[in-house]
């Protein structure tokens, strides 16, 4: 079983920078993605940002150039340092965890509210 815990969510202004944190513990296999989702109210969940245990990195075109996401393989954590935040970005994030042979294992944290406003 994985357990992932979230951190650094909270109000923003517009143009503003937040770093999230997802710190990861249980049975991790070498093989892994770990990365960012995001929901608004009314939207679907869509992939924000992610990352690969060899470190490769994909990101959503919308957050290309303001967002950046990394990995501490000795604390199983991963960062999502974003900036120049707008008020569209809103939403709740989550953490997710693909791990095992075929990525076949898939893990959700219990989200963080970024709320970017004025």
């Amino acid at each position: 079983q994985v357990q992932l815990v979230e951190s650094g969510g909270g109000l923003v202004q517009p143009g503003g920078s937040l770093r999230l944190s997802c710190a990861a513990s249980g049975s991790i296999f070498s093989l892994y993605v770990m990365g960012w989702y995001r929901q608004a109210p009314g939207n679907q969940r869509e992939l924000v940002a992610i990352i690969t245990n060899r470190g490769n990195t994909n990101y959503a075109d919308s957050v290309k150039g303001r967002f950046t996401i990394s990995r501490d393989n000795t604390k199983n954590t991963v960062h999502l340092q974003m900036s120049s935040l707008k008020p569209e970005e809103t939403a709740i994030y989550y953490c997710n965890l693909k791990t095992g042979f075929g990525l076949r294992y898939a893990y959700w944290g219990q989200g963080t509210q970024v709320t970017v406003s004025s």
